[in-house]
């Protein structure tokens, strides 16, 4: 199976309403049916001969043989949940994604907006209580996830710098800054991972020497 695939963009373009581009990838040509997005942004950045990346749902029947590329790996999983929905394709699948953003799409699901996904052309009003009736629970499981996802993050960041700032608070009170001293500038350091995190990381973890010499800039510019 052909999930993934990255190689030299050789041509794109347009039948009736598909869009394709043709993929070199060491020799083979993979002709690929893609968003309109994604020709949009070929048009614009004039990358022909550069490399492309796209996620792939590979679906082969008796008498065809396709492949449908997405930029990110999510609009390539949400096109395989609703293919597994009775009485919906592959074309009204890639209609759906080209017509609205994913996220669109994900609010009309939880909002229960009929009107928007039965807008596009080929679903009706059953085949629209269908897909958010059997999408509904996936769309707010994926949220919660995210939602879990985010907060562990935050919680491992947090433990991140209160584990750096002990050693800076030990480190600062061996070159004898006072307590106090050290107690004021906490706000000022928060502030300025927030607003300077990319400058002070290092092999992504916040860099212990570069937040302590921030620190000490700040200590000794108030003397």
């Amino acid at each position: 199976m052909i999930t993934w695939i990255k190689g030299e963009l050789v041509s794109s373009w347009q039948s009736n309403n598909k869009f394709f581009i043709l993929i070199n990838c060491r020799g083979l040509g993979y002709e690929i049916q893609t968003l309109e997005s994604v020709i949009v942004d070929i048009d614009t950045k004039k990358i022909f001969e550069k490399e492309i990346i796209l996620w792939l749902k590979h679906i082969k029947k008796e008498d065809s043989d396709n492949l449908f590329g997405f930029i990110n790996k999510d609009q390539r999983d949400f096109f395989i949940r609703i293919l597994n929905i009775k009485g919906i394709g592959s074309q009204i699948g890639m209609s759906l994604l080209n017509k609205f953003t994913l996220n669109e799409i994900n609010n009309a699901i939880t909002n229960n907006d009929k009107k928007l996904i039965s807008s596009v052309q080929g679903i009706g009003q059953k085949m629209t209580e269908r897909l958010i009736l059997e999408l509904k629970s996936k769309v707010r499981n994926n949220k919660i996830e995210e939602e879990i996802s985010e907060k562990n993050n935050l919680l491992s960041e947090n433990r991140e710098f209160n584990s750096i700032f002990e050693d800076i608070n030990l480190t600062l009170e061996s070159l004898n800054y006072s307590k106090k001293e050290i107690k004021n500038i906490y706000p000022k350091l928060t502030n300025h991972i927030k607003e300077n995190k990319n400058l002070i990381l290092e092999k992504d973890n916040i860099s212990f020497e570069a937040l302590l010499k921030v620190a000490m800039n700040y200590l000794d510019n108030r003397k």
